[in-house]
């Protein structure tokens, strides 16, 4: 007789597994009952059990539903404020790297008690060694590569084709990286036409590979950009801080491995993204792109110089696909405390498909002459994409990523900026971007009447600002030591003789200097822009109220104008101001000029303005870069004036005056503006 057995049947154990199913289905809230638990946790987070029970009459919900969800947000809210601490800790410790590299950079700068020179450390001699070991050794082979050919071509014994080897190149000084085309280029003739016919031919081998080299690098520069653009998590991260998107770098080592371009202490890497929509047709933006005089003119503020070095492909006709070219260009923003970036750089274009475009930019080491300089910033493949919306509207996502060697440290004030990738990141060459578009589509609106007169008065504003920001580098010009100190931030002069069309021809004296300001930069712009408070900052006005008599909107923002000023007393030479005021998310800034009435009337009337002699002072404001603390923030200010002198300085006694009167000059409109601001007991 068998015993029952306790197996439950068929039957029961398909209920069985249905029950347990049923348990585990999860009832979603709603969203009216997720919008009134939000409302009431932002009140109170830990509600007591009358605040439980009165919420569960209000929703329908049971007690363990909301003890559950106020847990879990609890836990969402902890993690959210951990990776925000967690972002303002690496920013912070960026600053402290600085700080630190700065001071091992100083260390290092000690006197070698042998020869008085600067010593030189142990690692930095170890590299320079094995540079010239590498060198030398690249130096054999093209050595011996010149004479195998010589042999070949003349049919002599290879021993005495060598002793005429070193007659190619002798006495150049070649770099790592420098190819053979330099050196055979600046070698004196040899006397065998035979040889001279082997040397041309090894000059033209090279000339190929080095553009098969350049086709390649930008080649995959171009593929790693497009991936990058495709690709958003794990390679690209959100601030939770600021919400813009920055590269996770172990992720992005692990899909892109490459060595690091540069192995001292003080390197870092930027990295950013944006997008945004411009107001300009796709094929028309990339033609301007691919145009070095079109692509200065759309970043003004940005690029003080650019080129095209060489074409190596001119693309397909109509759509510029295929297109590739050798480029040259120097960056500056904002400050004489900002150090400028240049690049030679491959810029490589591509149609992915029908209407949609991407621009590829990286870094190539050119070798110019017999001297190279190691630069201190490096391209990695950036770039844009830009996708035609058919509307006359194009959508740009821009990529940008640089690897720089930060040896001369930024500059306290705008370290922050700089480290934290806003400065020259993505969003600034978006918005820079959108406000040039707009400008393009602004002749319509103003008390200037003539389209003609519009375009000349907006050409010559625009060169007003150029002229300006290529001024604050103060790159090339004779240097002064800093007479003062303002804020411990240091006022910055420099002279030069100016022989450029469309600046006046003399020696022009330049004095800038950067502050920190606790306000936001509209509250700093309002100041700028109020007529009332002008006596208080413009020296041009001598103290005397002056208002607009015209204006020519550059875009939708209302403060985005280029205005002509006149002192309600009319001076004797009967002197106006153009002036151009700007802002975007970044800051803004005010730029302005003396202008004689009758040259103006010229630009009015709609003639040629591109001779007109101009001499731009102005103001930049920018955002100081740091985290918003309690609802506080700061800005940066820039201050610089650009003088013509009316003598020319010859003496070192006038030079050394000159600068004692406009550093002067600087200080006292400093503290002028600090006063207005009530900001003068900043240390």
């Amino acid at each position: 007789m068998e015993l029952p057995r306790n197996h439950p049947t068929s039957g029961d154990g398909h209920e069985a597994s249905s029950s347990r199913r049923e348990n585990k289905k999860f009832q979603r809230h709603t969203f009216e009952q997720i919008q009134r638990l939000e409302e009431f946790f932002r009140n109170c987070t830990h509600p007591d059990d009358d605040q439980r029970e009165q919420l569960c009459r209000e929703l329908g919900l049971d007690a363990n539903q909301i003890a559950f969800w106020f847990q879990n947000k609890r836990t969402q809210n902890k993690i959210q404020n951990e990776r925000a601490e967690n972002i303002a800790l690496h920013q912070l410790n960026e600053s402290i790297r600085g700080e630190n590299c700065l001071m091992r950079e100083t260390l290092k700068n000690v006197v070698c008690p042998t020869c008085g020179g600067a010593s030189i450390p142990e690692e930095e001699r170890q590299l320079n060694l094995q540079r010239l070991r590498q060198e030398n050794a690249y130096l054999k082979q093209e050595n011996d590569k010149v004479a195998n050919l010589v042999s070949k071509y003349k049919g002599k014994p290879l021993s005495l084709i060598k002793s005429l080897a070193p007659v190619v190149g002798s006495s150049q000084n070649l770099s790592p990286g420098c190819s053979l085309n330099h050196v055979i280029a600046r070698s004196p003739p040899l006397s065998l036409n035979l040889t001279n016919t082997a040397i041309a031919y090894q000059f033209n081998e090279n000339v190929k590979m080095e553009r098969a080299l350049m086709k390649d690098i930008a080649a995959t520069a171009m593929e790693e950009l497009i991936k990058l653009f495709q690709i958003n998590k794990p390679v690209w991260m959100k601030s939770p801080t600021d919400g813009r998107y920055l590269l996770n770098r172990d992720n992005y080592n692990k899909k892109f491995p490459k060595a690091n371009h540069f192995r001292t202490s003080c390197a870092r890497v930027e990295s950013s993204k944006d997008s945004g929509v411009v107001h300009i047709s796709a094929a028309y933006l990339v033609d301007m792109f691919l145009d070095f005089n079109k692509w200065e003119d759309l970043f003004p503020t940005i690029i003080t110089k650019a080129r095209t070095i060489e074409v190596l492909e001119s693309g397909m006709i109509g759509n510029r696909s295929g297109c590739l070219q050798l480029m040259y260009e120097e960056m500056h923003i904002l400050s004489p405390f900002v150090l400028p970036r240049d690049f030679y750089f491959l810029r490589h274009c591509q149609q992915i498909e029908l209407g949609t475009w991407v621009i590829a930019d990286v870094s190539y080491n050119f070798t110019k002459g017999s001297f190279v300089r190691q630069p201190q910033s490096w391209r990695l493949p950036s770039g844009c994409m830009i996708e035609d919306m058919h509307n006359g509207y194009s959508k740009i996502t821009w990529i940008e990523h640089l690897a720089v060697d930060d040896n001369t440290q930024t500059h306290r004030l705008y370290r922050d900026l700089i480290c934290s990738s806003v400065a020259y990141g993505a969003e600034r060459w978006i918005v820079t971007l959108q406000k040039m578009c707009e400008r393009f589509h602004c002749l319509m609106n103003g008390l200037v009447t003539l389209p003609e007169g519009k375009r000349s008065l907006m050409t010559l504003s625009q060169r007003m600002v150029k002229n300006f920001c290529g001024m604050l580098s103060m790159a090339g010009n004779l240097d002064f030591p800093q007479l003062s100190e303002v804020d411990d931030t240091g006022i910055q002069v420099s002279v030069h003789t100016s022989t450029e069309i469309g600046q006046p021809h003399g020696t022009i004296v330049s004095v800038a200097t950067s502050l920190w300001l606790p306000l936001s930069t509209q509250t700093i712009l309002n100041f700028f822009k109020d007529e009332k408070t002008r006596v208080q900052w413009d020296v041009l006005s001598n103290g005397n109220p002056v208002h607009e008599i015209a204006y020519i909107s550059t875009g939708t923002h209302p403060e985005n104008r280029i205005s002509i000023i006149r002192p309600f007393t009319p001076t004797e030479d009967n002197m106006l101001i153009l002036q151009e005021c700007y802002i975007d998310p970044l800051g803004s800034f005010i730029i302005y000029a003396p202008v004689d009435m009758q040259i103006l009337n010229v630009a009015v009337s709609g003639e040629d303005s591109s001779n007109m002699s101009i001499l731009p002072s102005g103001y930049m404001i920018s955002r100081d870069g740091r985290p918003e603390m309690g609802g506080t923030c700061g800005s940066l200010l820039t201050v610089a004036f650009h003088i013509l002198v009316s003598s020319p300085t010859t003496s070192k006694q006038m030079n050394t005056e000159l600068v004692a009167t406009v550093n002067t000059l600087i200080s006292s409109n400093v503290e002028k503006i600090k006063v207005a601001l009530n900001c003068s007991g900043l240390d």
